[in-house]
């Protein structure tokens, strides 16, 4: 930091804790408080769409990871030639295929879609926080030079030439401030406006690519529900009847 931007930080520092105890005046501008804060909760709910959509993507690309190293595992259980070595096998490729298509068509289109203009959402906010701070400094000088203006009036100095150099930089400062808050009390309203018709396109891109995802894994995993032995009727009653005959054996029943 330069020396001269070390001198105006320091100024601003000592009237902020000026104003803290009144000796400087402070603007209170509300439609300017009810515009930032509604670009906050903005830019707070467009970052957590942003966040979760991307968790999707990592929570589906983890199950169908998880999935094919489940089948890979199953595999081993069983005899190839064995009913369940086969209906073990089928359940592999399915799973494998939904794998590939996780990676070759939900993980591209999904990025294209909702990650990247989401990310190009959230990247807008940074320019308007920098606009917000410069805004507050200017602020910041415009309530010092002006409060001084007002002392000086109250109270005349001897030089007759330190009220209107006074005045001159109040104004300075007063053209300085209102030209970054025109511009944001004008613009963020106008970012707001535009949510809709931007997110729009993206939520739907949320919904198609869950839908087409889902279908996709029904097909694959009902084209080989005729595998496996009586299509999985049953099942409780005989998983049942061979944890019994696990207890029944010698170790078990010991314990």
């Amino acid at each position: 930091m330069s020396w001269h931007g070390l001198k105006k930080a320091v100024s601003r520092a000592t009237t902020t804790v000026m104003q803290s105890t009144g000796a400087i005046d402070k603007t209170v501008d509300r439609e300017f408080e009810e515009e930032e804060k509604r670009l906050k909760v903005l830019e707070n709910k467009v970052e957590n769409l942003h966040r979760e959509a991307k968790g999707y993507l990592d929570a589906v690309r983890g199950m169908t990871l998880s999935e094919t190293r489940i089948a890979e595992t199953i595999t081993n259980f069983y005899e190839e030639n064995s009913t369940l070595g086969y209906a073990g096998a089928q359940y592999k490729l399915a799973v494998t295929r939904m794998d590939e298509e996780a990676r070759s068509e939900l993980d591209n289109t999904y990025r294209k879609t909702v990650l990247e203009p989401l990310g190009k959402f959230v990247a807008v906010f940074p320019d308007f926080n920098d606009a917000r701070k410069i805004r507050a400094k200017k602020l910041l000088d415009y309530d010092r030079t002006r409060t001084a203006v007002r002392k000086l009036v109250e109270r005349p100095s001897d030089d007759p030439t330190k009220l209107p150099r006074a005045e001159q930089e109040a104004n300075a400062a007063r053209d300085l401030y209102e030209h970054y808050n025109t511009q944001l009390v004008s613009e963020i309203p106008r970012l707001v406006a535009l949510r809709i018709p931007y997110l729009d396109p993206c939520v739907e891109a949320i919904v198609r690519s869950q839908l087409a995802f889902n279908e996709n894994a029904f097909r694959n995993l009902n084209a080989i529900r005729t595998a496996f032995p009586n299509e999985g009727r049953g099942l409780e009653g005989q998983v049942e009847g061979v944890l019994q005959q696990m207890r029944e054996l010698t170790i078990c029943a010991s314990n």
